[in-house]
């Protein structure tokens, strides 16, 4: 199998359309680096592309998965900050203008003609990827393979946390769902002084209790806890200083626009995958602050990798499975049960290994 290496490529679109294939591993073109994969982390938005519904530019077929670490092995004309043997991990995305208003105000994570890895441009659920220099990001020497497969998720929860909603200290900040991203965001929001709620339902058992031994102050099951008195209790009828949604679910935005404070702030992190019903007045009635969040950017690649190096956030444990990849069928299906929280599919070499 030279200069061959197994891809899990979405094929086409609609639903499924997804397989393990023999490709060709790719070279570096000037100004290009070639990283040898060890571990990639299953998204929730690579269900929604094995669901053909996600609302992300995709050229099919390509290789997916966006979540990375792995070792760099070969450089292409006019790299010169990184070297081989490096340790790293990469920004998601392989393209962007560089001209719209987003970009030249740091925002790359809504340029207007964005192009993603495991989208566009072919991803990481391989041997091998292929990404711009400039995307290339150096793990410490204290962080894992697969502490930097989470580094991209943990980048999404800092641009959510800190950049859009700016969370203060002795907030209520409540995070609907406890899957990955809402238990980085919760970490992150306690580690910005708030005072932390993290709700689930009772498929979500194993991740509350998760969420408890990593020190969140409070996990409920709301359906076995009402959390709308819940939080009316803690704040003496006001309602919650901030929400985040981060479980992608109707119900869990209802429910979090419900239990918002008048001039509260909401943040929408999860992706639903379908337009969905929502009492939209509320918004006007309680003068909400509402905004979405969409990825990362270099900004909050800096600041996660100092919060890796410097232990302030935990991430090994939130790593429930490592697959091989030809396995991906039993993650993909795991990670949407709702029975693991962060999954990692690794080269198949790399678990022989």
């Amino acid at each position: 199998m030279a200069n061959k290496m197994i891809g899990l490529v979405k094929t086409g679109a609609g639903e499924g359309n997804m397989e393990l294939r023999e490709v060709p591993i790719p070279e570096p073109k000037a100004g290009q680096v070639q990283i040898e994969i060890n571990a990639t982390g299953i998204c929730g938005s690579d269900l929604h592309i094995y669901h053909s519904d996600i609302a992300l530019a995709m050229k099919l077929p390509v290789i997916t998965g966006h979540e990375f670490a792995g070792v760099v092995t070969k450089l292409g004309e006019g790299v010169d900050s990184v070297k081989v043997g490096d340790r790293v991990s990469g920004i998601t995305s392989f393209y962007t203008c560089g001209k719209c208003i987003n970009c030249k105000t740091g925002k790359t994570n809504i340029c207007l003609d964005k192009k993603l890895i495991g989208y566009w441009y072919d991803g990481a659920f391989a041997n091998y990827i292929v990404i711009p220099e400039i995307n290339v990001q150096k793990l410490p020497d204290n962080v894992s393979f697969h502490e930097g497969a989470v580094l991209e998720p943990l980048c999404c929860a800092i641009e959510a946390v800190i950049e859009l909603t700016r969370v203060k200290p002795e907030d209520l900040v409540v995070v609907m769902g406890p899957g990955l991203i809402g238990q980085l965001t919760a970490q992150l929001a306690q580690l910005c002084g708030g005072r932390v709620i993290i709700a689930g339902t009772g498929r979500d058992e194993k991740r509350l209790a998760q969420a408890t031994e990593l020190g969140i102050h409070q996990a409920v099951n709301i359906e076995t806890t009402d959390l709308k008195k819940l939080v009316m209790e803690m704040t003496d009828g006001l309602g919650a200083d901030i929400v985040f949604e981060c479980s992608g679910a109707g119900a869990a935005a209802r429910t979090g626009l419900q239990i918002l404070r008048k001039g509260g702030q909401y943040t929408q992190v999860g992706l639903f995958g379908k337009p969905i019903e929502i009492d939209y007045e509320q918004i006007a009635y309680k003068e909400a602050k509402v905004t979405g969040s969409l990825g990362q950017n270099w900004l909050n690649w800096n600041l996660a990798i100092k919060l890796l190096r410097n232990k302030r956030i935990k991430v090994l444990p939130l790593v429930s499975h490592v697959l091989p990849l030809d396995q991906w069928k039993e993650g993909f299906q795991t990670f949407e049960s709702g029975a693991g929280t962060k999954i990692l599919l690794v080269p198949i070499s790399k678990m022989k290994a």
